[in-house]
Protein backbone atom coordinates (compact mmCIF):
# COMPACT_ATOMS: atom_id res chain seq x y z
CA UNK A 1 0.00 0.00 0.00
CA UNK A 2 1.34 3.42 -1.48
CA UNK A 3 0.54 6.35 0.77
CA UNK A 4 1.17 9.43 -0.33
CA UNK A 5 1.92 12.72 1.14
CA UNK A 6 -1.51 15.06 1.46
CA UNK A 7 -0.18 18.54 -0.22
CA UNK A 8 -1.52 20.56 2.55
CA UNK A 9 -1.44 20.30 6.68
CA UNK A 10 -4.61 19.48 8.23
CA UNK A 11 -4.15 22.12 10.39
CA UNK A 12 -2.98 24.33 7.37
CA UNK A 13 -5.96 27.05 6.44
CA UNK A 14 -6.39 27.69 3.12
CA UNK A 15 -5.66 31.86 1.67
CA UNK A 16 -7.54 32.75 -0.32
CA UNK A 17 -6.05 36.13 -2.68
CA UNK A 18 -8.49 38.39 -3.90
CA UNK A 19 -8.57 38.89 -7.64
CA UNK A 20 -9.36 42.68 -8.61
CA UNK A 21 -11.25 42.84 -11.93
CA UNK A 22 -10.76 46.38 -13.71
CA UNK A 23 -13.20 46.83 -16.76
CA UNK A 24 -11.99 49.88 -18.78
CA UNK A 25 -12.91 49.28 -21.70
CA UNK A 26 -16.22 51.52 -21.12
CA UNK A 27 -13.46 54.64 -20.89
CA UNK A 28 -11.78 53.63 -23.31
CA UNK A 29 -14.61 54.22 -25.75
CA UNK A 30 -14.68 57.68 -27.32
CA UNK A 31 -17.94 59.80 -26.99
CA UNK A 32 -19.20 60.74 -30.09
CA UNK A 33 -19.30 64.33 -31.35
CA UNK A 34 -22.08 66.01 -30.31
CA UNK A 35 -24.30 67.05 -33.84
CA UNK A 36 -24.99 70.38 -34.61
CA UNK A 37 -28.68 71.63 -34.25
CA UNK A 38 -30.89 71.82 -37.15
CA UNK A 39 -33.16 74.54 -38.28
CA UNK A 40 -35.89 72.77 -36.98
CA UNK A 41 -34.64 71.90 -33.52
CA UNK A 42 -32.26 74.84 -32.88
CA UNK A 43 -31.83 73.98 -29.23
CA UNK A 44 -32.11 71.45 -26.38
CA UNK A 45 -35.88 72.33 -25.02
CA UNK A 46 -37.07 72.23 -28.56
CA UNK A 47 -35.51 68.42 -28.91
CA UNK A 48 -37.28 67.46 -25.71
CA UNK A 49 -40.76 69.07 -26.97
CA UNK A 50 -40.67 67.25 -30.30
CA UNK A 51 -40.07 63.76 -28.71
CA UNK A 52 -42.52 64.23 -26.55
CA UNK A 53 -43.66 61.73 -23.50
CA UNK A 54 -43.64 64.49 -21.02
CA UNK A 55 -39.35 65.27 -21.32
CA UNK A 56 -40.33 69.33 -22.29
CA UNK A 57 -40.84 69.26 -18.38
CA UNK A 58 -37.06 68.49 -17.72
CA UNK A 59 -35.82 71.08 -20.22
CA UNK A 60 -34.83 73.56 -17.16
CA UNK A 61 -33.00 70.77 -15.78
CA UNK A 62 -30.60 70.61 -18.51
CA UNK A 63 -28.40 73.25 -19.50
CA UNK A 64 -27.05 73.15 -22.71
CA UNK A 65 -27.29 71.49 -26.08
CA UNK A 66 -23.88 69.95 -25.80
CA UNK A 67 -24.82 69.12 -22.26
CA UNK A 68 -28.16 67.04 -23.67
CA UNK A 69 -25.62 65.01 -26.12
CA UNK A 70 -23.10 64.46 -23.34
CA UNK A 71 -24.55 63.61 -20.20
CA UNK A 72 -24.50 59.82 -19.22
CA UNK A 73 -28.21 58.14 -17.77
CA UNK A 74 -27.15 58.19 -14.36
CA UNK A 75 -25.99 62.42 -14.85
CA UNK A 76 -29.68 62.49 -15.56
CA UNK A 77 -31.20 60.50 -12.94
CA UNK A 78 -29.40 63.36 -10.59
CA UNK A 79 -30.54 65.67 -12.40
CA UNK A 80 -34.07 64.73 -11.91
CA UNK A 81 -35.11 63.09 -15.27
CA UNK A 82 -36.97 60.49 -14.04
CA UNK A 83 -38.47 57.42 -14.10
CA UNK A 84 -35.55 55.52 -15.79
CA UNK A 85 -37.88 54.90 -18.54
CA UNK A 86 -37.97 57.96 -19.80
CA UNK A 87 -34.37 58.54 -19.59
CA UNK A 88 -33.85 55.48 -21.95
CA UNK A 89 -36.31 56.60 -24.26
CA UNK A 90 -33.98 60.10 -24.51
CA UNK A 91 -31.08 57.93 -25.02
CA UNK A 92 -32.61 56.31 -27.64
CA UNK A 93 -33.85 59.55 -29.54
CA UNK A 94 -30.03 60.80 -28.43
CA UNK A 95 -28.41 58.61 -30.99
CA UNK A 96 -31.21 58.76 -33.71
CA UNK A 97 -30.42 62.39 -34.27
CA UNK A 98 -27.04 61.83 -34.16
CA UNK A 99 -27.21 59.23 -37.05
CA UNK A 100 -29.33 61.95 -39.02
CA UNK A 101 -32.38 60.22 -38.27
CA UNK A 102 -35.29 62.58 -37.75
CA UNK A 103 -38.94 62.99 -37.59
CA UNK A 104 -41.01 64.86 -39.82
CA UNK A 105 -39.56 67.88 -40.39
CA UNK A 106 -36.36 67.88 -39.30
CA UNK A 107 -34.83 67.60 -42.62
CA UNK A 108 -36.24 71.20 -43.65
CA UNK A 109 -33.81 73.90 -43.88
CA UNK A 110 -35.96 76.47 -44.46
CA UNK A 111 -37.79 77.34 -40.08
CA UNK A 112 -39.10 80.57 -38.90
CA UNK A 113 -40.23 80.17 -35.48
CA UNK A 114 -40.95 76.48 -35.55
CA UNK A 115 -42.62 76.53 -38.69
CA UNK A 116 -41.41 74.84 -41.97
CA UNK A 117 -43.67 75.91 -45.33
CA UNK A 118 -44.21 73.10 -48.18
CA UNK A 119 -45.29 73.42 -51.54
CA UNK A 120 -45.89 70.87 -53.98
CA UNK A 121 -43.82 71.18 -57.13
CA UNK A 122 -43.27 69.65 -60.11
CA UNK A 123 -40.16 68.37 -60.66
CA UNK A 124 -37.77 67.00 -63.15
CA UNK A 125 -37.18 63.57 -63.30
CA UNK A 126 -33.74 62.09 -63.25
CA UNK A 127 -32.30 59.40 -65.68
CA UNK A 128 -33.18 55.75 -64.90
CA UNK A 129 -30.16 53.99 -62.40
CA UNK A 130 -30.14 51.32 -65.26
CA UNK A 131 -28.15 52.39 -68.65
CA UNK A 132 -30.30 51.76 -71.77
CA UNK A 133 -33.47 52.27 -69.43
CA UNK A 134 -36.22 55.02 -69.73
CA UNK A 135 -36.35 57.79 -67.21
CA UNK A 136 -38.69 56.41 -64.74
CA UNK A 137 -42.54 58.85 -65.03
CA UNK A 138 -41.42 59.38 -68.58
CA UNK A 139 -44.88 59.52 -69.54
CA UNK A 140 -47.67 61.66 -68.90
CA UNK A 141 -50.15 61.03 -66.24
CA UNK A 142 -53.35 62.45 -64.72
CA UNK A 143 -51.37 63.63 -62.05
CA UNK A 144 -47.60 64.71 -63.74
CA UNK A 145 -46.15 65.72 -67.05
CA UNK A 146 -43.94 63.74 -69.46
CA UNK A 147 -40.64 63.64 -67.62
CA UNK A 148 -41.52 64.86 -64.17
CA UNK A 149 -42.77 64.14 -60.51
CA UNK A 150 -44.56 65.57 -57.83
CA UNK A 151 -42.51 66.25 -54.78
CA UNK A 152 -43.14 68.36 -51.65
CA UNK A 153 -40.57 70.48 -50.51
CA UNK A 154 -39.54 73.14 -48.27
CA UNK A 155 -39.43 76.68 -49.07
CA UNK A 156 -38.33 79.62 -47.55
CA UNK A 157 -41.96 81.51 -46.53
CA UNK A 158 -41.94 84.77 -48.55
CA UNK A 159 -40.49 83.20 -51.18
CA UNK A 160 -42.70 81.93 -53.82
CA UNK A 161 -41.01 79.26 -54.83
CA UNK A 162 -38.46 76.52 -54.04
CA UNK A 163 -34.65 78.93 -54.10
CA UNK A 164 -32.98 75.59 -55.34
CA UNK A 165 -32.66 73.85 -58.85
CA UNK A 166 -35.68 71.91 -60.21
CA UNK A 167 -33.17 69.35 -60.79
CA UNK A 168 -31.29 69.16 -57.19
CA UNK A 169 -34.91 68.95 -55.21
CA UNK A 170 -35.06 66.48 -52.66
CA UNK A 171 -39.43 65.67 -51.14
CA UNK A 172 -39.18 66.55 -47.34
CA UNK A 173 -39.22 62.93 -45.78
CA UNK A 174 -42.71 61.31 -44.20
CA UNK A 175 -44.67 64.14 -46.71
CA UNK A 176 -46.36 62.33 -49.64
CA UNK A 177 -48.33 63.51 -52.59
CA UNK A 178 -52.27 62.03 -52.50
CA UNK A 179 -54.17 62.39 -55.85
CA UNK A 180 -53.23 65.44 -57.40
CA UNK A 181 -52.58 68.42 -55.46
CA UNK A 182 -52.61 67.41 -51.67
CA UNK A 183 -50.38 67.33 -49.46
CA UNK A 184 -50.46 64.26 -46.61
CA UNK A 185 -48.28 63.72 -44.10
CA UNK A 186 -48.17 63.72 -40.14
CA UNK A 187 -48.81 66.98 -38.36
CA UNK A 188 -48.71 68.41 -41.74
CA UNK A 189 -51.09 71.53 -41.33
CA UNK A 190 -52.75 72.49 -45.17
CA UNK A 191 -52.44 76.42 -45.79
CA UNK A 192 -53.88 78.65 -48.32
CA UNK A 193 -52.33 78.71 -51.93
CA UNK A 194 -49.57 81.01 -52.49
CA UNK A 195 -49.39 84.15 -54.50
CA UNK A 196 -50.54 81.57 -57.81
CA UNK A 197 -52.00 78.38 -58.08
CA UNK A 198 -49.32 76.55 -55.87
CA UNK A 199 -50.35 74.17 -53.08
CA UNK A 200 -49.04 74.69 -49.43
CA UNK A 201 -48.61 73.20 -46.28
CA UNK A 202 -46.84 73.61 -43.36
CA UNK A 203 -44.93 71.80 -40.44
CA UNK A 204 -45.30 73.42 -37.11
CA UNK A 205 -42.72 72.61 -34.36
CA UNK A 206 -45.14 71.00 -31.06
CA UNK A 207 -44.97 68.83 -28.47
CA UNK A 208 -44.75 64.91 -29.39
CA UNK A 209 -44.46 65.50 -32.79
CA UNK A 210 -41.51 62.69 -33.24
CA UNK A 211 -42.78 60.80 -30.07
CA UNK A 212 -42.76 56.96 -30.57
CA UNK A 213 -46.49 56.09 -28.37
CA UNK A 214 -45.81 53.44 -25.94
CA UNK A 215 -48.31 50.72 -26.23
CA UNK A 216 -51.59 49.98 -23.43
CA UNK A 217 -52.67 47.04 -22.14
CA UNK A 218 -56.04 45.69 -22.79
CA UNK A 219 -57.68 43.52 -20.45
CA UNK A 220 -54.77 42.94 -18.76
CA UNK A 221 -51.80 42.12 -21.19
CA UNK A 222 -51.09 39.36 -23.32
CA UNK A 223 -50.42 36.75 -20.39
CA UNK A 224 -53.37 37.59 -18.60
CA UNK A 225 -56.15 38.27 -21.33
CA UNK A 226 -57.59 34.72 -21.19
CA UNK A 227 -58.18 34.99 -17.78
CA UNK A 228 -59.86 37.98 -17.72
CA UNK A 229 -61.65 37.66 -20.70
CA UNK A 230 -62.98 34.30 -19.42
CA UNK A 231 -63.94 35.71 -15.50
CA UNK A 232 -65.62 38.68 -18.03
CA UNK A 233 -67.82 36.08 -19.74
CA UNK A 234 -69.05 33.95 -16.55
CA UNK A 235 -69.92 37.31 -14.94
CA UNK A 236 -72.41 38.24 -17.98
CA UNK A 237 -73.54 34.56 -18.44
CA UNK A 238 -74.44 34.48 -14.90
CA UNK A 239 -76.33 37.56 -14.66
CA UNK A 240 -78.10 36.37 -18.23
CA UNK A 241 -79.49 33.66 -15.70
CA UNK A 242 -80.30 35.40 -12.92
Amino acid sequence: MILRRPLFNATTTAVSIPKTCIRNLQYSIPIRPVPKPTPFIPDHTAFLTAIGRGLSAHAAKIPSWDALFTLSSKQLKELGVEPARSRKYLLQWREKFRNGDYGIGGDCKHVVDGVAELQLVEAPVGPHPIPGMHPRSAKATATHDAGTRKIVVNVPTDAPGPVELLETLQGVRGVVVKGAKTIKGSYVEPTKAGAGSEVRARIRLQEGIWEHRRGHKVDGGERRQAEVRAKRRAKENKEKNE
